[in-house]
């Protein structure tokens, strides 16, 4: 295959990988053609409030009301092309986050492992892959190491493949090929190299790339409430106008064609017709905003999910830690040893540590060099230097290891060559230990092993009846230390493969402890999670005397209590339900064991985010109501199961999104609170009106005016809201806390009624002191544009008082729609076009400042309002 290929062992040269890219074209399927335009804008109208709105046009036109007709379609239109933008900025936004995301491969080039972008592999490329990896192209596997591919994409098989070297025939079914590992599927077992033989289109994977292409349908379970709402309002709104038209023709002698177009008019009005779109809009801007802070939502719905987030369940390394390992301390049956320096930078010295006075002896010294020497050999990393810095390509405590051989004056690349490498197994957390077997400079066999105290302490006799080990274990572990123990076995000189049964009776070599600081920003986002009612869980492989020491330096909690693996294992589901809530660390835990945390969690009704970077997280990461996996150190099948990716890794990310969660909601409630209250006191006041007999204050025509010049601008800007202060410092929401609370059903009344006084004030103080008709009419609606511009200004802000500099300045949005307004309200009344359409009349300046004065008493009794819900408590829970 090699030679068919031309695809030499040691990778292709980088000039001739150009070249075949050129030639082959990116390692990448086609991307789904997305809809045109004309068919994204023909879709906007599917919706049952479409349906209401042209079925209201058409009824003004057969009545040859063509003024009212077209307003309505303005509506109709200007909706629609919201819809469209806001569709467009979304789908852009997620497929940008995607490619934040992105895939990379692990192959080899120049005779050098290099992490390349997937996109970029050719035919002939040699590609490594293990246990988590997404396989990027199709490769024909030439090693592997108890490989085994979950391949159900492809066959439709749940179980997955086991891999060998071995060819298979060419006519064998797709089900069959165990020597080949296609584009697309998940390796879920071992490791492998393999020979590139298709990429992109010409891969298995690419017949059904469509499927694997599919863009996720942005309907969220909020967004499903509010159509639900929007069914119900239609359908209630529909009854009131039949009853309302009914009414004014048999009980007020309307004329019935003015009191059907009055009734199209005020129905058009009343119903939100553009609140979906604004309220997807908010979603989508929520998702930028949290991009910004190294947070991808790849599941639209976890952006209003995480708003109600009460509990994060955390792992510790890299994610409240640096992820820098370093190593601190050697221990060997012949003494102690300090190492000095910090990261992987190989700057320091080993030098030997308490109770070793005086120089060390040779045998001290050749215990250590047998321990660092094991190792460096029982090693998959490689260090880095570029850009004055140090970096490991692989597991961290890996390359801490070869820095720790640097500091002690050995040589990786001269240990490698005097002890080649004949097999190895692959670290797994089922019996957490590698191995790797060596042949000697005298041709004897031997293997090198490393991992858990407790896993090589159960192979090595010596050491697991030596009491002198457990105490060091316990010693270190308490002081936050991460422990690695480290053995060697002598095998026969015709050994050329081993396995876990061949390490029984291995000889302890020593223990290394390393430390990975806390990351200080991890330490304040907990810190600010306690002031929001979010608890913090820690779930993580190590000890638990480990976990418990760096929760304390994190202050996880006043005093952190520990569940370990085994502890849960002994517990039935009832029991562990009763105690995560007071348990702040889950120790030495199995993908298993984070599955039940979680489902105890949410059993206490609690919304809970979950972190993960394994293949093995999937699971919980699925259960979790926020699963967030991690784009750096995270495999694509973890970051396929979340919902949304850390770019950095960071904890205080996710303290940084669920604080934009909660913004995001926030604003769609302001949305809601401004939207209903308004176009609810515009119904009120014509309602009473024909209840009382008097003539409309608003003409149909002018009602449709007012909807289609505030939805589109004043609805529009709360979108872009900041968050509140003090938005971390209040409790989280239930998981199943209604959108429409108390708090706005009270404020649809409240404000409802107020402007209904306010227009109709205007309207009779206008009628008794003489004006036409057509004058008393346009300052009504201008009222109720002010109205609602001033309500605008309240509403900004839910939880704290409006009436100060920075609630009256506004944002930059703020002030545009108002200008945008202001604008459409001074060619409304004064330019005559307009005039002639809409029948309005100039108002004085007296008369304009009069009606202003009147929207800012109204802000200030809302405000007032504001602070005696406050002191009264209504609705706090709701709020």
């Amino acid at each position: 295959m090699r030679d068919r290929l031309d695809a030499p062992a040691q990778g292709l040269p980088s000039k001739e990988a150009q070249d075949r890219l050129a030639r082959s074209g990116p390692n990448r399927l086609p991307a789904r053609k997305p809809p045109s335009p004309l068919w994204r804008f023909l879709a906007q109208f599917n919706n049952a409030l479409i349906y209401f709105l042209l079925a209201s046009a058409l009824a003004a036109l057969v009545l040859d009301h063509a003024v009212d007709a077209g307003v309505i379609l303005a509506v109709v239109l200007i909706n629609a092309a919201v819809g469209v933008l806001q569709e467009g900025k979304a789908e852009k936004a997620l497929a940008g986050m995607e490619a934040l995301v992105g895939e990379h491969a692990l192959a080899l080039r120049d005779a050098e492992r290099a992490k390349i972008t997937a996109e970029t592999l050719v035919p002939g490329d040699t590609v490594l892959i293990e246990a988590g990896d997404r396989v990027p192209a199709d490769l024909r596997i030439d090693q592997a190491r108890a490989l085994a591919i979950e391949e159900a994409a492809l066959t439709g098989e749940s179980l997955p493949s086991d891999k060998r070297t071995d060819p298979v025939a060419r006519e064998a079914p797709l089900a069959e090929r165990s020597s080949m590992a296609y584009s697309g599927t998940l390796v879920v077992r071992g490791q492998a190299r393999g020979i590139v033989v298709a990429t992109g289109v010409h891969t298995e994977i690419g017949r059904i790339g469509a499927l694997l292409q599919s863009v996720p349908r942005l309907v969220t379970p909020l967004l499903r409430q509010i159509d639900r709402f929007g069914s119900l309002l239609t359908l209630v709104i529909l009854v009131g106008s039949v009853a309302l038209f009914a009414f004014a023709v048999l009980a007020r002698d309307y004329p019935w064609v003015e009191a059907l177009i009055a009734v199209v008019a005020l129905a058009v009005g009343a119903i939100p017709e553009g609140l979906p779109a604004v309220i997807t809009i908010t979603l989508a801007i929520g998702v930028q905003r949290m991009a910004r802070r190294k947070a991808v939502i790849r599941k639209l719905p976890a952006v209003e999910t995480l708003g109600a987030t009460s509990v994060i369940c955390t792992d510790k390394t890299g994610t409240l830690t640096r992820n820098e390992m370093t190593v601190t301390r050697l221990f060997t049956p012949l003494g102690e040893w300090w190492v000095s320096g910090s990261g992987y930078a190989p700057e320091g010295e080993v030098s030997p540590g308490d109770g070793n006075p005086g120089a060390p002896s040779e045998e001290a010294l050749g215990a250590r060099h047998e321990l660092i020497a094991c190792a460096a050999l029982c090693n998959d990393a490689r260090l880095r230097h570029d850009a004055a810095r140090w970096s490991v390509l692989g597991d961290p405590m890996d390359g801490a290891l070869l820095t720790l051989a640097a500091k002690a004056g050995e040589d990786s690349a001269t240990l490698t060559r005097l002890w080649p490498r004949i097999d190895a197994i692959p670290f797994d957390a089922a019996y957490r230990l590698m191995a790797t077997l060596h042949r000697a400079q005298d041709g004897t066999r031997c293997a090198f092993i490393k991992g858990a105290p407790e896993a090589i302490l159960a192979l090595c006799p010596d050491g697991g009846a030596d009491p002198h080990w457990p105490t060091v274990i316990e010693r270190t572990a308490s002081e936050g230390e991460r422990l690695l123990a480290f053995a060697r076995i002598d095998l026969p000189a015709e050994t050329v493969a081993f396995d876990l049964a061949t390490l029984g009776g291995a000889r302890l070599l020593g223990l290394m402890a390393f430390v990975d600081p806390p990351r200080e920003e991890a330490r304040r986002a907990i810190a600010q999670c306690r002031s929001a009612g979010i608890a913090v869980k820690m779930i993580t492989g190590d000890h638990a005397a480990t976990a418990l020491a760096i929760a304390r330096q994190l202050d996880l909690a006043p005093e952190p209590k520990a569940l370990t693996g085994a502890e849960i294992e002994a517990m039935d589901d009832a029991e562990l339900r009763r105690l995560v809530p007071e348990t702040s660390v889950f120790a030495r835990s199995s993908p298993e064991h984070k599955l039940r945390i979680v489902r105890a969690l949410q059993a206490h009704g609690l919304t809970v985010a979950m972190t993960g970077d394994g293949v093995n997280d999937a699971p919980s990461l699925r259960q979790a109501d926020v699963g967030t996996a991690m784009g750096r150190s995270g495999t694509q099948a973890a970051r396929e199961a979340a919902g949304m990716v850390l770019l950095d890794d960071n904890f205080a990310s996710i303290v940084a999104a669920v604080r934009e969660g909660r913004t995001v909601y926030d604003n769609i409630r302001k949305v809601i609170a401004w939207t209903l209250p308004t176009n609810g006191g515009e119904i009120l006041a014509v309602v009473i009106a024909i209840a009382l007999d008097l003539a409309l204050p608003m003409s149909a025509t002018q009602i449709l005016w007012i909807n289609l010049v505030t939805s589109v601008t004043l609805g529009l800007v709360l979108a872009f809201e900041p968050a509140e202060p003090g938005i971390m410092e209040r409790p989280a929401r239930a998981r199943d806390a209604p959108l429409l609370s108390g708090f706005i059903a009270w404020r649809v009344g409240v404000v409802s009624v107020l402007f209904a006084v306010a227009l109709l004030g205007v309207y009779g103080v206008s009628r008794r002191a003489g004006d036409p008709l057509e004058e008393t009419r346009t300052l009504v609606v201008n009222m109720l544009v002010i109205a609602e511009i001033f309500y605008l200004f309240n509403v900004r802000y839910i939880h704290v008082r409006s009436f100060s500099l920075r609630g009256l300045l506004g944002t930059p949005a703020v002030l545009g729609a108002i200008g945008a307004v202001t604008a459409a309200q001074i060619a409304f009344t004064y330019f005559a076009p307009l005039q002639a359409i809409f029948h309005t009349r100039a108002v004085s300046l007296g008369d304009g400042a009069g009606l202003i004065a009147i929207g800012f008493v109204l802000f200030v009794l809302l405000e007032l309002e504001k602070i005696a819900l406050r002191r009264l408590r209504w609705f706090d829970d709701l709020i």
